[in-house]
């Protein structure tokens, strides 16, 4: 809690408020500092290796030799099989707090994901719900994104909330794969704005579907469209825009 001043009334009054919490993580690879994440500070093993996973550097659990987060220091050591690449160039990206990839998205070829068959509308609306039962970091004082998986059922598999939006993602990828879970034909909702950064994350990942509360932008549109993954925004109450894909809908009767 921090002590702030409320005005109300014509007068300031002391009082007190949760605040957001930033925390920046080093990250050293192979014994090579390559970025520090900003990022909410709670399961950072998650973030590390989802982070690592969409970077290309790891793809299981088996390629992690050292996977250590200090909290005290700010330090998260990994040693990795392989070598990473030489010249590493990062990207600054559109993600809250500004993220860092080290490969610009949608540059990479992008391949179809599997069909996977239909989705129920049901199922969407469903797992986002249960996003918003979930988020009570942004309902206390606002500030922090959240994002889920689920199956086409409307089950929800995974769940992550931080400061950055494209954070979220990571940490959803990292859990899983920490844990030997396939995001391969998953449901991902996201309370954030998707960005063409977490559309290419979805895509390396298999994703069939990405549903947000907000809008999705133009670059974000075009790798759904390649991909042929399904991407719903502006999800409000009983209705949504659909920006790619709208195919993979089963409509309600």
């Amino acid at each position: 809690m921090k002590e702030v001043q409320i005005y109300s009334g014509g007068r300031l009054e002391q009082s007190e408020a949760e605040v957001v919490q930033e925390f920046p993580l080093v990250l050293r690879v192979n014994d090579r500092e390559i970025v520090t994440l900003v990022a909410s500070p709670h399961d950072l093993r998650f973030l590390v290796a989802g982070f690592l996973r969409v970077q290309g550097f790891v793809s299981s659990p088996d390629d992690f030799l050292v996977l250590s987060v200090c909290n005290d220091y700010g330090i998260a050591n990994v040693r990795i099989r392989g070598e990473l690449p030489a010249e590493l160039k990062p990207v600054l990206t559109s993600g809250c707090g500004t993220g860092i990839t080290f490969t610009l998205p949608g540059s990479a070829k992008i391949e179809p994901v599997e069909s996977g068959g239909q989705v129920e509308v049901a199922a969407i609306f469903e797992l986002m719900k249960q996003l918003a039962a979930l988020s009570e970091k942004y309902r206390s004082h606002g500030g922090v994104h959240s994002a889920a998986v689920g199956d086409a059922t409307g089950k929800l598999l995974l769940h992550a909330e931080d400061i950055g939006r494209h954070n979220t993602i990571d940490r959803l990828v990292g859990e899983a794969l920490l844990k030997r879970m396939s995001l391969e034909r998953t449901l991902l909702v996201s309370s954030g704005r998707v960005s063409a950064e977490m559309a290419a994350k979805a895509a390396s990942l298999g994703v069939l579907l990405i549903a947000s509360r907000t809008s999705p932008t133009d670059m974000a549109i075009e790798i759904c469209r390649q991909a042929g993954i399904t991407l719903i925004g502006y999800l409000r109450g009983a209705r949504f825009t659909v920006y790619a894909n709208a195919d993979r809908l089963k409509l309600g009767a």
